[in-house]
């Protein structure tokens, strides 16, 4: 990567506050008004008990770290709507280089958001095994993997009126149907259709810090499929947006 242009993405970043609040804020402020109000409440879960802040906090930090994700393509959007992109093109600056730019954000952007929930959780008493949090972090991450693409695929196809309503209709889908708001069923269409998406997925992934087992071969490959789909579709989406100027 560049060290100039991701020191000037970084920059500009930090100056969105609309951003930022989306991003960041809202996932947050939702976890500490909800478990902070029901900070005594114990869930049974069947086998074991579970404290409601640490249920509710592996559920926001997977949630919060997929709008980060996805919310990377606002910024690609703006950045279309003010001709920024057409500059870029000028310049020397490889698509790659742009690309890989792109996902480092999100991800930085993601990390932040799952770091904030983890304070958090920590706040109201919330503790995990230190083994667990690494690897529920390491799979939340590789389960964003598609939404990145998924966020760079919508900042070149939408403008940037039309990205809000976008990114919350997409955020409230891949959340509903992924078990973030609430548990799907064991059995049944809901649960066929969840483990065809990525969401459900990372919420598989969150849960590996309330006990839960680590993703099997369908998992990887639900997740293998989708960022690999979702790649090539926001290339596509790329040069034709480069065609168009």
């Amino acid at each position: 990567m560049n060290a100039t242009y991701v020191r000037y993405e970084l920059l500009r970043l930090s100056r969105n506050k609309r951003f930022f609040f989306f991003s960041l804020g809202f996932p947050l402020v939702l976890y500490l008004v909800i478990a902070g109000s029901n900070k005594k409440q114990v869930l049974d879960m069947g086998s074991f008990s579970l404290k409601f802040p640490l249920y509710y906090m592996v559920g926001m930090a997977s949630y919060g770290a997929m709008i980060a994700a996805i919310a990377g393509g606002a910024r690609i959007a703006a950045e279309r709507s003010t001709g920024w992109n057409r500059q870029l093109r000028l310049t020397p600056l490889r698509p790659s280089v742009y690309f890989g730019t792109k996902v480092f954000t999100s991800y930085l952007m993601a990390l932040i958001s799952i770091a904030l929930l983890y304070v958090a959780g920590i706040s109201y008493g919330v503790s995990i095994e230190l083994a667990r949090w690494f690897e529920m972090t390491g799979l939340i991450l590789i389960g964003l993997a598609p939404f990145v693409a998924l966020g760079v695929l919508a900042g070149h196809l939408l403008t940037v009126d039309s990205m809000g309503p976008a990114l919350g209709g997409g955020s409230a889908f891949f959340g509903f149907l992924g078990g973030q708001w609430f548990p799907l069923p064991n059995h049944g269409f809901l649960h066929v259709l969840g483990e065809c998406i990525p969401s459900y997925w990372l919420t598989q992934a969150s849960h590996v810090g309330i006990g839960g087992n680590a993703w099997g071969i369908t998992g990887w490959i639900v997740i293998g499929v989708w960022t690999a789909a979702a790649s090539v579709l926001a290339a596509w989406a790329y040069r034709r947006d480069t065609q168009r100027v």
